[in-house]
């Protein structure tokens, strides 16, 4: 699991795919954490992102590492997790996003993948499968 999160880390932006009504939905996030050993995202539950993953919580993200022509696929399911710790370990590592976010609010939202299959691959070698 740290390989996968190191490698969403220091790409800085994945894309999270998500399905509202059969139609996929991607958009840009920067949030990646690792709490309890878990893989975590967040995001605010007034978004439709949050009501998408709500009414289907299979997602899958995407990011690519330039300098070393790596992408990473990572399919799972988001599970809500709303213990203030839990919020409060997210975004004390995303200071900025303090200035939208509390994690005694009613609208941070923090989910944690569960059954993850992360697949490394680039054009010059084998993809390499990661459980998380």
């Amino acid at each position: 699991m740290k390989t996968v999160y190191d490698f969403i880390k220091k790409c800085g932006v994945y894309y999270l795919a998500t399905v509202e009504d059969g139609q996929p939905r991607v958009r840009p996030f920067g949030t990646i954490d690792i709490f309890e050993d878990k893989l975590y995202i967040q995001t605010g539950k007034k978004k439709e992102v949050s009501k998408q993953i709500a009414k289907n919580s299979k997602v899958e993200l995407c990011c690519f590492d330039g300098a070393s022509g790596t992408w990473l696929r990572l399919a799972g399911e988001l599970v809500r997790d709303d213990r203030v710790e839990a919020k409060k370990h997210m975004l004390d590592g995303y200071p900025d996003l303090r200035r939208m976010y509390d994690e005694k609010d009613e609208n941070t939202e923090v989910l944690y993948f569960k059954n993850g299959k992360a697949v490394f691959s680039s054009f010059a070698s084998e993809p390499r499968v990661v459980e998380i």
